[in-house]
């Protein structure tokens, strides 16, 4: 009998699996899809030789890890390449502001209203950061905070809504740049520890960047899948799994599933029925002839690019797809610029480019023709450079990848409470009703994102419960 059997193998999956293997424990994953990666995979979806990240592209959360760091993930291929910028956020005035590695270059572009504005807030957990982000990202029950006063004081910056602290800034510049951050998890601006999302984004770029990995997304998972084997866990491909008499008898399953997907499986009736989805996304990913000719000079240096024109316009686009059931015009775009740095991803000379607006959940319109609109009020020709396109509404990104319910790339809405208590009010969000079944998706804290510490998060709790069955 194994120990544990993982059903999932995106990066909180395999976290999960490499967290216990290396503990001793037996491991084996199981995946339906015929490749490891869930959110975090890479295709040749356009053109020959165009090398596409279906879902995440840029990974300030992978990079800061607290997990990650701990692992010799370089040892199995996987290579952070760092922008000049991480992020740059340009205007209709061909002017932009950007998040960079140094604080005071990115004070500096919110102009000097606001510059010391920004600084006050970040300076005081800067030098704090990785013990602030392993306790941030280790709560609520899995391990005694490490710095427990530099976490209230984070706290009490972050918790409140975004709004609030956006009023420290006297220009839109920078309450266009943070609200941009804020919508990274696609909460409406005005919910609960929406400051602390901006902050977290924030922080990490000035810590260690906003990179991608060389050759794709696909490294990361790559990376987890090799070590895990060379910790003895097995991994097993086109293997779906509708209920747990289809796995092999284990100790403990642990599922990096949605909740919704999980009771389904393992029998546990309404559980998760008051659990929520959140807005969709339509992606489109692009082949281009030559770089996005963006207007201003700092988003042809940044790895990511916000494409908002102002706080406002931006709340509006977040609103209209989380709020009011309708796709936004403008939309609000994230998008990511992987072969400035990589260019195994394109034939030389050639682009690879990423973007994504918000829509409402399971929404099956056509957002195309507004996302180009809106790229070319920042990047005029941009149309021109186009070789192909590759477009995923919601449908089509839930297709992709199960965890993704009507298009919510969080597993689940991160507004609200269920920011913070997800995927139910509990002190053990990682345990559900049956005492041998685990859950460590995104629909868990901290969180979306490419981080696998729900993985790591949710295998403490296994880890202890394996345990606690040996000493008995």
């Amino acid at each position: 009998m194994l120990d544990a059997v993982i059903v999932g193998a995106g990066p909180n999956g395999l976290t999960a699996a490499v967290e216990l293997a290396r503990r001793g424990f037996s491991v084996a994953v199981f995946e339906a899809k015929d490749t490891v990666g869930g959110g975090a995979r890479t295709e040749e979806l356009t053109l020959p030789g165009f090398r596409h990240d279906p879902c995440s592209a840029a990974h300030p959360l992978g990079i800061n890890s607290p997990v990650f760091r701990t692992m010799p993930l370089d040892r199995y291929g996987l290579e952070w390449l760092q922008p000049e910028l991480p992020m740059a956020h340009p205007f209709t005035d061909g002017s932009a502001a950007v998040l960079s590695r140094s604080v005071a270059e990115t004070a500096a572009s919110f102009g000097p209203r606001d510059a010391g504005a920004y600084r006050r807030l970040v300076d005081p957990f800067l030098s704090k950061w990785d013990g602030l982000l392993r306790d941030f990202m280790a709560l609520p029950s899995t391990a005694l905070p490490r710095d427990p006063v530099a976490l209230a004081r984070f706290g009490l910056t972050g918790l409140p809504p975004s709004t609030w602290l956006m009023r420290r800034f006297r220009d839109d510049r920078a309450r266009a740049l943070f609200a941009g951050l804020v919508a990274h998890v696609m909460a409406p601006l005005g919910g609960i520890a929406t400051g602390a999302v901006g902050m977290v984004f924030a922080l990490s770029a000035h810590a260690r960047g906003w990179p991608v990995a060389r050759g794709g997304s696909q490294s990361i998972s790559d990376a987890l899948t090799a070590y895990l084997k060379d910790l003895g866990g097995t991994v097993h491909t086109d293997y779906e799994v509708k209920r747990l008499d289809d796995l092999p008898p284990a100790r403990a399953y642990v599922f990096d599933t949605s909740p919704t997907a999980l009771a389904r499986i393992a029998g546990l009736g309404r559980s998760y029925e008051k659990y929520r989805y959140g807005a969709g996304v339509f992606k489109i990913d692009y082949a281009l002839d030559g770089p996005v000719p963006w207007t201003a000079q700092e988003a042809r240096a940044a790895g990511t690019v916000q494409v908002g024109g102002s706080s406002a316009e931006i709340g509006a686009a977040l609103d209209a797809a989380s709020r009011e059931n309708r796709a936004p015009d403008p939309p609000f775009l994230i998008t990511v610029q992987p072969s400035l740095v990589d260019p195994s991803r394109a034939p030389a000379g050639k682009q690879v480019f990423w973007a994504y607006g918000h829509v409402p959940n399971g929404w099956d319109g056509d957002l195309t023709d507004a996302i180009e609109r809106q790229l070319e009020r920042f990047a005029p020709g941009f149309r021109d450079r186009v070789l192909a396109r590759a477009t995923a509404g919601p449908p089509a990104v839930a297709a992709r990848n199960a965890n993704y319910v009507g298009g919510d790339i969080a597993c689940g809405a991160a507004s609200g409470l269920q920011l913070l208590l997800r995927p139910k009010l509990s002190l053990f969000p990682y345990g559900t009703a049956h005492p041998s079944v685990f859950i460590c998706s995104s629909a868990t804290p901290p969180g979306p994102g490419v981080h696998g510490m729900s993985g790591h998060n949710a295998a403490k709790a296994v880890w202890r419960r394996l345990r606690s069955g040996l000493s008995r």
